[in-house]
């Protein structure tokens, strides 16, 4: 491998956990993803998402990352997170 090419570091990727919130919350920004969404669009109904848009969907998606059941999983570039999916058992949504 020529010394001047950079050297691809794999992606890894790790359960959402408690410590692993301030991850979550660097890759979705202070919006929240989309406008506040934090993941809950398929998780609640459409009036309550609308009613907790933002900082309340922050805090419903951190009390599920609390309780111990991942949501998701985050995949990391080397330290950096770079992708999020969720992920839980079909009655979740």
């Amino acid at each position: 491998m020529p010394e001047n090419r950079p050297r691809r570091v794999g992606l890894t990727v790790k359960p959402v956990t408690p410590s692993r919130w301030r991850d979550l919350e660097l890759l979705f920004g202070p919006r929240g993803a989309c406008g506040g969404c934090w993941c809950m669009w398929w998780r609640v109904s459409r009036s309550q998402f609308e009613r907790q848009r933002g900082a309340r969907n922050k805090r419903a998606l951190k009390r599920i990352v609390q309780s111990g059941r991942a949501p998701g999983l985050l995949a990391y570039d080397g330290p950096e997170p770079v992708a999020w999916v969720a992920l839980a058992p079909r009655p979740s949504y």
